[in-house]
């Protein structure tokens, strides 16, 4: 079969120790992002597989209608909203799709939570240029120990992110669906009354939510407001989850706030897409909560699997047929 991998940034997946999976099989790798449907369909016509990379393109049913010899989209991870699963079977596409796991994204939060506290970039940036213990306009940073932890979400992630915050001594609030706060309790921690009271009280506040219909911009621009003046808002897990141009309104409004964040609502994204990046208390990373190796082998291990069983006939982990 001709398969093709999508949005290889780094260049890597032919180095993984699960590539040679794929041997009997013609294997194209794509490195670049294409930005429309016309260069995805001269590049991708030819081709029987797709594999994905998490939601780095977009399957629509324009593309769909425009790639006849498509017979499986193999992705990495689970099957989000970049793909309606339902759709591809009707033009007769399988959808498979894999496993994730919460570790990688965990100690990605759980660094921009330390390094935005400690102004860690801005120090060693300004170090780089000769200046010592220079943060800016940042000022000192401050220790995690006694500080409430918000989370909302209670997930595999969230469950995690307050393991660590006990270890480092904080307090931990969570909101949440009223499942999620009464397993928080169960846990030992604290949930909140009202969404006003979590963003009011929380010193750290760290998105763990699935993006649908109903979490859509569930963080609005009074939710900001409402923040602590030298709260930290951290966002790994999807950037429509907060109101379009709300961050960094409040980033830019009110200075002694501060946010991390790894998701931004068009990817690849870069400073004329995203002002955030242009602001000294607004710590970001490009997306990498799950760029690492050990994911990176467990979803491509999985993905590739599905491609060969599906061409022996044998299809499994099939979303819906």
């Amino acid at each position: 079969m001709k398969i093709a991998v999508l949005d290889d940034y780094q260049n890597v997946v032919k180095k993984l120790a699960c590539f040679p999976i794929l041997n009997a099989h013609e294997v194209h790798i794509f490195n670049d992002t294409f930005t429309n449907t016309d260069d995805l369909v001269a590049n991708l016509k030819d081709f029987d597989v797709l594999v994905l990379i998490r939601e780095r393109t977009v399957i629509t049913e324009e593309l769909l209608s425009r790639l006849p010899n498509l017979k499986l989209i193999s992705q990495t991870g689970k099957v989000s909203n970049h793909i309606d699963a339902k759709l591809c079977h009707q033009y007769g596409v399988a959808v498979s799709e894999g496993v994730g796991s919460p570790v990688a994204p965990s100690e990605l939060c759980w660094g921009l939570i330390m390094a935005a506290s400690r102004h860690i970039p801005a120090y060693a940036d300004n170090f780089s240029k000769g200046l010592w213990q220079q943060s800016g306009t940042l000022g000192l940073g401050r220790v995690l120990n006694g500080s409430v932890l918000g989370i909302w979400g209670y997930g595999k992630i969230g469950q995690r992110i307050a393991q660590y915050a006990k270890v480092f001594g904080m307090k931990v609030l969570v909101w949440g669906s009223e499942t999620s706060r009464m397993l928080a309790q169960e846990h030992g921690f604290s949930a909140a009354q009202s969404k006003a009271e979590f963003f009011q009280t929380a010193d750290i506040i760290s998105l763990h939510l699935r993006l649908h219909e109903a979490t859509t911009a569930c963080v609005t621009r009074d939710d900001l407001a409402q923040m602590k003046s030298d709260a930290l808002f951290v966002n790994i897990s999807r950037a429509e989850l907060v109101e379009s141009g709300a961050l960094y309104h409040e980033m830019l409004s009110s200075p002694s706030k501060s946010a991390a964040v790894d998701v931004f609502e068009a990817e690849p994204a870069n400073l004329d897409s995203v002002p955030l990046l242009s602001l000294p208390n607004v710590l970001c990373t490009p997306h990498i909560g799950y760029v690492e190796k050990s994911s990176y082998e467990l979803y491509f291990k999985i993905a590739f699997e599905n491609v060969v069983a599906f061409s022996n006939g044998k299809p499994q982990s099939l979303v819906y047929l």
